[in-house]
């Protein structure tokens, strides 16, 4: 469980940074609120749903040279901001395509970095 909240605060931070950054994000509500819980549902879809999906698309990947990959996590993006804004009615709002590809590559950085320095 402490490993999933680490996670979680992680990827809260990196939202908060690419929501201040880029301008293709919004927020709905508190802004705390928001983050959290975009970052929660990205969190439980990273854990749950992510590791599935992956391995059964496992073909496809290797097809298209791992972009496929990138498609997939814009998707998990989309749906945590469907399910955050539907279920909390506050949450994080992607205005397209490219602006969610540059935000899961800046997410993905700053997540891994805040990992590495908590799990030490």
């Amino acid at each position: 469980m402490a490993k999933f909240l680490g996670r979680w605060f992680s990827l809260a931070i990196a939202v908060a940074i690419v929501v201040s950054i880029i301008p293709g994000f919004g927020i709905v509500g508190e802004k705390v609120l928001a983050v959290a819980a975009f970052a929660l549902f990205m969190a439980l879809i990273n854990a749950w749903i992510k590791p599935i999906v992956h391995l059964l698309a496992l073909p496809l990947t290797i097809l298209s040279l791992g972009l496929f990959s990138l498609v997939l996590t814009v998707a998990f993006m989309n749906l945590a901001s469907w399910l955050a804004l539907s279920v909390f009615g506050v949450g994080v709002t992607i205005s397209s395509f490219w602006w969610s590809v540059i935000a899961s590559a800046i997410i993905a950085f700053i997540s891994g970095i805040i990992n590495s320095i908590i799990s030490d």
